[in-house]
């Protein structure tokens, strides 16, 4: 039986003084894709950053643990260093840092082996071809003037090259044509391919995202915890009758 790649046991989370998550739970084995869907305010990118780290977030009670290990005491960039990544809603735009060599860097501290410049170069124009993205992509300041589909191609590049174990992806399709959903969607299913440690937790209000990126679970949020789960399928459930009918399912059987 396949272990736990992360493990999250009734955690409660708060945002100044106001409590988002309530004991939520969720298992991840490796190789699997957990979509996470609900309504607005439920608590979705709050689960995202509370695995990740950031500091407005406190855990005011639970357990996560990645691989095993106490996530919860290690910091975000040993977070990082354990494989992984959070791609944001609204990436940040930093001027004066290079876009390459903000890749390098991110590279360098997440990753022990040494790389030479040719060898990482050879590297990044391999990945970038692949989501058809130009090579002048990367001498432009992070983020700076990129399009909402530039940036989330650029998050991806970052994924691609750091190849984590846990990939948290909030919103990767908000802003994305067709096209550059499909892009997006099968550089990580070839990510899957890749790497047999490689798991993901999409977070989504479109199931267009879901239909290339086939789900193991799809998971309904409401009020900061899980309300109903399924397989692939039950987003088709969610687009044809939307949240409404599974919340009153859900607060009769709480009565």
């Amino acid at each position: 039986m396949a272990k736990n790649l992360i493990s999250i046991k009734n955690l409660s989370v708060s945002v100044e003084e106001k409590q988002i998550l309530n004991n939520f739970n969720l298992d991840v084995k490796n190789q699997e894709i957990h979509a996470i869907m609900g309504p607005n305010g439920s608590g979705k990118s709050t689960l995202a950053y509370s695995i990740m780290g950031h500091p407005k977030y406190r855990i005011s009670s639970g357990k996560i643990k990645f691989l095993e290990k106490d996530l919860l005491k290690l910091s975000v960039d040993k977070r990082a260093r354990e494989g992984i990544f959070l791609s944001f809603q609204s990436p940040l735009e930093i001027q004066g840092l290079n876009y390459f060599s903000f890749l390098k860097n991110s590279f360098s501290s997440t990753h022990q082996e040494r790389i030479s410049p040719l060898k990482f170069n050879t590297l990044v124009k391999e990945r970038i071809s692949l989501l058809n993205m130009p090579e002048n992509f990367l001498s432009r300041d992070l983020n700076v003037g990129f399009s909402g589909g530039e940036k989330k191609r650029a998050e991806i590049l970052q994924l691609n090259l750091l190849k984590p174990k846990l990939a948290i992806l909030d919103e990767t399709d908000s802003g994305l044509d067709i096209d550059s959903l499909k892009l997006v969607c099968n550089s990580i299913n070839n990510l899957k391919k890749e790497n047999k440690e490689f798991s993901a937790i999409v977070i989504t209000h479109y199931k267009k995202i879901l239909d290339f990126l086939k789900p193991d679970f799809v998971h309904v949020m409401y009020e900061g915890k899980i309300i109903k789960s399924g397989d692939s399928s039950f987003a088709n459930y969610i687009e044809k009758n939307g949240f409404t009918k599974i919340i009153e399912d859900y607060k009769k059987k709480s009565k």
